[in-house]
C-alpha cells in the first residue's frame, strides 16, 4: 500500500489545482504549480524605461522580482490598492516574478472535463491573448491565464 504513495509525485498532487484570483472584479485561475506564495504589497521600486504594466521591482528576502500590475497587463485600469490588493510571486524557468492582483480568493480543484477553449469572439483582443482556457468550479467561470504570455515583453498587435 506506501508503495504506491511514493509513486505519487509532488505534481501529481497539484494537478487540476488552481489559485483564483480577482482583477477588475473578473474571476481568473493560474496553475498552483507556478505560485510560490503570496504576499500583502511591500515598496515597489520603480525601474525607469519600462513597459507601463511593469510595476517595478522588489526584494523578496534577497532576490529581486519584478513585479506586473495585471489590471494595466490586462489593458485596463492600474490596480487600485485596498486591504485584499497582493502580490502573487510565481516561479516561472527558476525566475521569480510577482503579479499585483486586485484579491486572491482561493485554491479550487477544475478537473479536465470543466476546462474549455476560450471564446474567440470576446471584446478585448489583449486581454483574450493571456488566457489560455475557461474553467468552471462551484459555478463560477474563471479565466485561466497562460503564465508565459503575461510575462512576453512584445508589445501584442
Amino acid at each position: 500500500m506506501h508503495d504506491m504513495m511514493e509513486n505519487v509525485s509532488a505534481e501529481d498532487v497539484m494537478q487540476g489545482k488552481y489559485l483564483t484570483f480577482l482583477v477588475e472584479k473578473v474571476g481568473y485561475g493560474i496553475e498552483i504549480s507556478y505560485v510560490v506564495e503570496i504576499i500583502s504589497v511591500c515598496d515597489i521600486t520603480l525601474v525607469p524605461h519600462t513597459h507601463a504594466y511593469v510595476k517595478g521591482i522588489i526584494n523578496l528576502r534577497g532576490t529581486v522580482v519584478p513585479v506586473i500590475d495585471m489590471g494595466m497587463r490586462f489593458g485596463g485600469a492600474e490596480v487600485v490598492y485596498t486591504e485584499q490588493t497582493c502580490i502573487i510571486v510565481l516561479s516561472l524557468d527558476e525566475m521569480s516574478v510577482g503579479i499585483l492582483v486586485d484579491g486572491v480568493q482561493d485554491v479550487t480543484d477544475i478537473d479536465d472535463a470543466n476546462i474549455q477553449d476560450p471564446p474567440t469572439t470576446t471584446g478585448n483582443a489583449v486581454k483574450n491573448h493571456f488566457i489560455k482556457a475557461v474553467g468552471v468550479s462551484q459555478g463560477e467561470v474563471k479565466q485561466l491565464i497562460d503564465v508565459y504570455k503575461v510575462f512576453e515583453m512584445e508589445e501584442i498587435e
